[in-house]
C-alpha cells in the first residue's frame, strides 16, 4: 500500500488517520494485533522513526497498546476512542469550513440532509 501524503499535515498524523480509518471500518478489531512499526514503515514508504511517532501518538490517545516483545494491538476501547478523536477533529477542523461553504452556496440543512440521505443510499448498497 502506497500512501499519497499531502503537505498540509504531518506525515505521522496522516498515517494515524489510516489507522483510525481501519479501526472505524472495523478492519482492525479490539484486541487484534496490528502491523509492526517496521511493516508500516515499509508499506507506506516512510522512515521507521516517522512510523514510531504514529504509534506513540495513537498509544498516547489510548487507541493502541504495546505488549512488550509481542507487538501493538488495538485497545479494548480503541473503537470508541478513535470515534471520539475523529469526531472532535471533525468538529474543530472541518465543520467550520463546511458551515462557511454552506453559507457561501446558500444551502440550508434541508438540502444538505436530502443529499446526505442520497449519499448513504448509494454507499450502503
Amino acid at each position: 500500500m502506497i500512501m499519497e501524503f499531502n503537505e498540509n499535515q504531518a506525515i505521522y498524523l496522516q498515517i494515524a488517520d489510516y489507522f483510525c480509518e481501519n479501526i472505524l471500518q472495523r478492519k482492525w478489531q479490539q484486541g487484534e494485533k496490528i502491523p509492526s512499526i517496521r511493516e508500516i514503515a515499509v508499506q507506506v514508504e516512510v522512515n521507521p522513526n516517522t512510523a514510531m511517532r504514529t504509534f506513540n501518538y495513537l498509544q498516547d490517545k489510548g487507541i493502541i497498546f504495546n505488549k512488550r516483545g509481542i507487538g501493538y494491538f488495538v485497545s479494548d476501547d480503541g473503537y470508541e476512542k478513535t470515534l471520539e478523536l475523529k469526531k472532535e477533529q471533525f468538529i474543530q477542523e472541518e465543520l467550520p469550513q463546511m458551515f462557511r461553504m454552506l453559507d457561501l452556496l446558500r444551502m440550508d440543512f434541508g438540502e444538505l440532509e436530502k443529499r446526505y440521505k442520497t449519499f448513504r443510499e448509494q454507499n450502503n448498497n
